[in-house]
């Protein structure tokens, strides 16, 4: 088993902390009001900035039969049964239309669609460290901290289980 770090890109660090800071904002405005309407409302923004933090994606474990994800407080579980390929394909998601998921607050996660890839699911903090698992029905993509070292360990471009 080897675990590889899952490193935030410049972009997903702007991008979280400019949410994380308007989200707070508008809830301490909310709070301050004084109006206990408002005041309930403030929930909302810090919702958003607990469900964000609660996708966080914080490494990646590759074991003999799955690639672990490790989110805040679970671990996601890829089977690599059935693995057709794995490419790095760095900034592979530009161009992506997010169907349902996060598209930036502490990650890029979720299902997302673009021209080059169809549909798949992505589990990424780095746009320039993508690798694309390709399996029979579903795609995946994922950006660990050293990518083509990933696709060595996890059995290269013709893996199959």
């Amino acid at each position: 088993m080897k675990t590889y770090n899952a490193p935030w890109s410049t972009s997903l660090i702007a991008v979280s902390s400019l949410v994380t800071v308007l989200c707070a904002g508008i809830a301490i405005g909310f709070i301050l009001s004084g109006r206990s309407v408002l005041q309930w409302a403030a929930l909302l923004p810090l919702a958003i900035i607990a469900c964000g933090l609660l996708l966080t994606i914080r490494g990646y474990t590759v074991t003999p039969d799955a690639i672990l994800v490790h989110r805040l407080l679970w671990t996601t579980r890829l089977p690599l049964i059935g693995l057709q390929s794995a490419k790095f394909e760095p900034d592979v998601m530009r161009g992506s239309i997010r169907t349902f998921g996060n598209g930036g607050l502490f990650s890029f996660s979720g299902f997302f669609r673009n021209k080059a890839l169809g549909t798949y699911r992505a589990f990424v903090t780095d746009l320039q460290r993508t690798v694309v698992l390709r399996f029979p029905s579903r795609t995946v993509v994922v950006s660990p901290s050293a990518p083509e070292e990933f696709i060595h360990d996890i059995g290269g471009t013709s893996h199959a289980i």
